[in-house]
Order: structure tokens, then C-alpha cells, then sequence
């Protein structure tokens, strides 16, 4: 593809740049009395109002203009047909395939339909949840688990982490944990209090060679074996969830206790897969269908609406409005349920490890600034955190409000939360004025809001849908490719190499600080 900020469309959005600077998102709002209602969209029990930004119709044309310059419909429907749209690791993208109905016609990718395994093993790991709920699939004396502890890092924590704890209204009688850190206080908090008897250990890792996976994975089988549990009993205890079947088998895992993972799925979108067994336990397998559900309601609705009434592309566009024509490097997210409050962290992830590439599908250098710096937290607390920032801060801060109408709690509390997102919305779009420098508010600061009828397993599933959506546009536009790691894979290389020196192996050529700080740390280590 050529370079995408060489096409008339670009110029020309850079041109309509120059030309509406002088005109606040405020302005807009006296002129257009119209505006909510043409810029917002409903799929289902969700609403995205996306008026309070700094765009008008014409600039929304000057995006779709761009999106299809860019080949964004054709990429989308390759996407959706199973095309090997990861070039740099031929393979497909299958995160939509996951959520298919029964009835969906065959996915091929490599001139195989895909998703007959796909539904196998979902079907698999769902039916093993749904005995691990029920107690059928017991400990060595016939007593129900508990607890599952689920030890993955990344996609192999992240999503199904922050939907089990969005979907807590939902859980069923086991307690899902989660451990991901290496350094081990993590683990050793998840396993405070658990009966070792009765706790089933999900390992979750792509390639189960993962080390702060199998590095706790280890330091779990200890702690099954010092809490009673014998060794002929230690199999009855995991369960892995990998694309690599031998490597579970090796460390122990039982045939029927190993789910695979397709090869076409990254981590980070993987929580539709079984690697979203903790999910599945948490839930059970009548609302993890209804979370299956949700996300392929929004892969509808992105795959054949008109990209002016696509939510998915329209959010994406006007991300690249403020990263590439704004310099805007930072994207906030702040949901106002605490239900909600591992959902920046997922998101990051799956932006950012996505996004962040600095070459093209071809391999040329991008020519413009990709992906931006997700971060948040959930509100209230924000708003007494980096809010300050945000409203008089010298940096614009695009903002997406995430706010359910219908939660667990009490009326007060849900009203106290939305009336606050709604009035930080507004504040950061009006402005104030006053006389004294410091107590004035300039305003023009752009938002989304998101707003959930309740948050339940469909609606969580369209959520998250349309935010993987999203970020497949900009990857779209800017041509790179979202569904490939590497940097995540040099950096493993290089701990390796390091930690077999910490280890007492022979020391390897380094930069002076990274020899002094080895040096160090082996100095210091008391445990050495």
C-alpha cells in the first residue's frame, strides 16, 4: 500500500486541520442542535455518543474518505473470511471466528474450515467448567473444588481477569483467582486461605513455555505437594489451555484436561477462546454463550454496517484524528463502575501491544505516529487522581466514559456515579471561565461516552468486540499489522540470557550499565 500520508485524503484532513482550529467542540454545540442525534450510535443495550469531540460531518466524511483510501472495507472482510491477515507469521486472525453461531457458514483459512476444532474444544472446556461447577469432576476423595486458580500472564490473564471480575453479579459457587506475576507475592496472595485439596490450577500460556508461567505453574505442584496432595493425585489438580499439546503433556497435564488454542488467536484476544476457562467457571457455560453472543452481535454490526454508522470504525477514525492531526499520545479510559476496574488494563494490552509497531505490512518505516498510550482507572476515584490533568493539563487527553445504567448497586450510589461521568463529560467539553488565571477551564476536550444499559454478559461481550474493533481500524489505516508481537519476543531472548548469569553461569557481553547492574544484584543476592 503507499504511503497513507502521501493520499489526498490524508491532505486534506490535514488541510480541514488548519481550517477548523479556531472552532470549539462548544461552538459546534450552539450551531448543531441536531448534534446528539446524529452522532451517536445503538447496538443493542449499548450507546456510544461520540458528539462531544472535535469534529463536525465534514470531518467524519474526511475519515471514511481516508478508511477507504486505505482499503479498510476490503481488509475488514478479509479479516472476516479467515485470510492470513498476520503477514509477518502467515496466519489468520480468528478472534470473530471463536464467537461464531452453530449455524455460520465455514471460516477456511489455508483451504481448512476452521471452526469445527474451534468448537470442539470450546465445547470441551465449557462442559469441563460446567463439572467443575456441579462437582462432577472432583478431587481424588469425591470432594468439589473450590477454587480454581487460573496462572497465565498477558492475554493469557488480562481479559479473562477483568471479565470474570466485571461479571461478578454472575458468578457461581466456585472462587476463579488469578496469578500472573513471577515474582511470586501474587500467587502466594491468590492461594492465601485456599484448602490445597480442593484448588484446581488452570495454566494458560500459547506456547507453554511462557517462564512466569511455568515458573509459578511450579511453585503451584510445590504447594499442592506440601498441602497432602499425592503425586498420582497431582493430574486431578490442572488443567492447561495451549496450542502446543506436548508441552502440557510434559509437564504433567491429562489429555482430557488440556484444551488447545488456535494457532490464529493472539493472547489478547483470546478470551474467547478456552483460555477463557476461568471465565467459564466463574460463570458457567449459559452465560459464557451469552458473552460468545454479545461479541459476535458487534462483529455483525461491524462487518456490515456503512462505516459512517460503523461504531467500531468511527471510534477508531477519530482516535486517528487526534494521534495523527491533533498529536494527541494518549487515549484515557475511565468506566464508572468498579465492576469494570481491570478493563484499562485489558484494553492497554490489547491496543498497545497491537498498535505499537513502527513498520508498515511491507516492512518500510511508518510514516506517521501509530497507536496511542491507553491508560485509566475507574471513576470516581479518577476524578481525585489525574482528572486535575486532564481538565487543565497543557496535553490534550481524548477520554471514553464507560457508564451502566443498571447495576447491583443501590439506586443512590449508580445516579452518584453516572451524574459524575455525565458532568465530567461536559465540564471537559464547556470549559469555565473566571477572573483569576487558575480557576479557569479552557474546555474543547473531547469524549466519548459509552453507555450500557447493564452490564451483563451479552452487553460485556459487545464492549470488548467493539474496543478489538477499533483497534483493528487504525491498524487498517496505518497499515501495520495489529495481530503479530514481537518486541514482547526480543525481550524474553534477552532475560534468558541474563538470568543464567544471575543463575551463577558465565557472564556475556554486555553495555557497561546492564554489567554493573548484574554485577550488583549478584553481589546483593542473599539467596546466592
Amino acid at each position: 500500500m503507499p504511503d497513507i500520508t502521501q493520499t489526498a485524503a490524508w491532505q486534506a484532513l490535514a488541510r480541514h486541520r488548519r481550517d477548523t482550529a479556531g472552532i470549539s467542540i462548544r461552538d459546534r454545540f450552539a450551531a448543531e442542535p441536531d448534534r446528539f442525534a446524529r452522532m451517536h450510535g445503538q447496538i443493542h443495550g449499548l450507546l456510544a455518543d461520540y458528539s462531544k469531540n472535535r469534529i463536525g460531518e465534514d470531518t467524519l466524511s474526511l475519515l471514511v474518505s481516508l478508511a477507504e483510501t486505505a482499503r479498510l472495507p476490503q481488509k475488514m472482510q478479509a479479516v472476516r473470511r479467515g485470510e492470513p491477515v498476520n503477514a509477518s507469521e502467515g496466519r489468520p486472525a480468528l478472534h470473530a471466528a471463536l464467537r461464531l453461531p452453530p449455524d455460520a457458514p465455514p471460516v477456511c483459512a489455508s483451504g481448512e474450515n476452521v471452526l469445527p476444532e474451534i468448537r470442539r474444544e470450546r465445547e470441551r472446556a465449557l462442559d469441563f467448567a460446567d463439572r467443575l461447577i456441579s462437582g462432577a469432576y472432583a478431587n481424588a476423595d469425591g470432594l468439589p473444588f473450590t477454587d480454581l486458580v487460573n496462572i497465565g500472564i498477558g492475554g493469557s490473564d488480562l481479559g479473562a481477569r477483568m471479565a470474570a471480575a466485571a461479571l461478578a453479579p454472575y458468578h457461581t459457587r466456585l472462587r476463579v483467582h488469578f496469578a500472573a506475576n513471577a515474582d511470586g507475592a501474587e500467587l502466594s496472595a491468590a492461594l492465601a486461605g485456599l484448602d490445597p485439596r480442593r484448588t484446581l490450577f488452570a495454566l494458560a500460556s500459547k506456547s507453554f513455555t511462557t517462564p512466569e508461567t511455568l515458573l509459578n505453574a511450579h511453585a503451584a505442584r510445590d504447594w499442592l505437594r506440601q498441602g497432602g496432595v499425592g503425586e498420582n493425585e497431582l493430574p486431578r489438580h490442572f488443567a492447561a489451555v495451549s496450542a502446543h499439546a506436548e508441552a502440557a503433556a510434559a509437564f504433567g497435564i491429562a489429555a482430557e484436561n488440556r484444551f488447545a488454542m488456535p494457532e490464529g488467536v493472539g493472547g489478547r484476544y483470546s478470551v474467547w477462546s478456552p483460555v477463557g476457562l476461568p471465565l467459564m467457571a466463574a460463570v458457567g457455560s449459559e452465560h459464557f454463550r451469552a458473552f460468545l453472543a454479545g461479541g459476535h452481535a458487534m462483529d455483525e454490526h461491524f462487518f456490515t454496517a456503512p462505516l459512517r454508522r460503523n461504531l467500531p470504525a468511527i471510534l477508531g477514525l477519530i482516535g486517528i484524528w487526534y494521534n495523527n492531526f491533533h498529536g494527541a499520545q494518549t487515549h484515557a479510559v475511565v468506566p464508572y463502575t468498579h465492576l469494570l476496574r481491570h478493563l484499562p488494563a485489558h484494553l492497554q494490552q490489547l491496543d498497545m501491544e497491537s498498535n505499537g509497531k513502527s513498520v508498515t505490512q511491507s516492512g518500510e518505516p511508518v510514516a506517521c505516529d501509530t497507536g496511542s498510550i491507553f491508560w485509566g482507572g475507574e471513576g470516581v476515584n479518577s476524578q481525585h487522581a489525574f482528572f486535575q490533568l486532564l481538565h487543565q493539563g497543557t496535553r490534550l487527553v481524548p477520554v471514553d466514559f464507560i457508564v451502566p445504567v443498571n447495576t447491583p448497586e443501590a439506586a443512590q450510589n449508580r445516579r452518584f456515579t453516572a451524574a459524575n461521568a455525565f458532568a465530567q463529560a461536559e465540564a471537559l467539553m464547556l470549559g469555565k471561565t473566571d477572573p483569576a488565571p487558575h480557576r479557569r477551564f479552557e474546555g474543547n476536550r473531547p469524549s466519548n461516552t459509552l453507555l450500557i444499559d447493564r452490564l451483563d454478559p451479552f452487553t460485556l461481550g459487545l464492549l470488548i468486540a467493539l474496543y478489538e474493533h477499533r483497534t483493528f481500524v487504525q491498524a487498517a489505516v496505518w497499515d501495520t499489522n495489529p495481530f503479530d508481537q514481537w518486541g514482547v519476543q526480543y525481550g524474553k531472548t534477552l532475560a534468558q540470557t541474563i538470568l543464567s548469569e544471575l543463575d551463577g553461569g558465565e557472564n556475556r557481553p554486555h553495555d557497561h550499565s546492564t554489567a554493573a547492574l548484574i554485577a550488583r544484584f549478584r553481589q546483593q543476592d542473599k539467596s546466592a
